[in-house]
Order: C-alpha cells, then sequence, then structure tokens
C-alpha cells in the first residue's frame, strides 16, 4: 500500500460511491458535505466509469437505428 494522507481516502471513498452509483444527495450525507461542488471536487471520474458511458451511448445508438422487429 502507498504512503497516504486521510484526506487522499476521502477522495477514494468519494470516488468509490461514484463508481458504485451512489445518489449524489446519498453520497453527501455519507461524506459530510452541504454543497453538492463538493462531488465534483472529490469524485473522479475513472477511465472505467469513461468506457461504461460510452458503451452505454452506443448500445443506445445502435439500438435506436434498428428497424422493428431486426434480430440483435
Amino acid at each position: 500500500m502507498r504512503d497516504g494522507r486521510l484526506h487522499d481516502a476521502r477522495h477514494t471513498a468519494a470516488t468509490l460511491l461514484l463508481i458504485l452509483g451512489v445518489p449524489e444527495r446519498t453520497v453527501m450525507a455519507i461524506m459530510g458535505w452541504s454543497g453538492s461542488g463538493m462531488a465534483a471536487r472529490y469524485q473522479h471520474v475513472t477511465d472505467g466509469i469513461r468506457q461504461t458511458v460510452a458503451r452505454q451511448v452506443g448500445g443506445l445508438t445502435w439500438e435506436a437505428g434498428r428497424s422493428p422487429g431486426e434480430a440483435n
């Protein structure tokens, strides 16, 4: 395990909650934040999140382009 500060653990915890898809209001309550700006500061969008969103958008795009009755 790398050396780190307790403050770093807050960033990690906030990012893990983002990855898990926990609603922002719930994250705010867990982390003790009163404003949503703190989520932007502490939660970090990972490559995995970007890839998941890209797959979801791609799936919706290709699904929308299919004709009714067309095989998957």
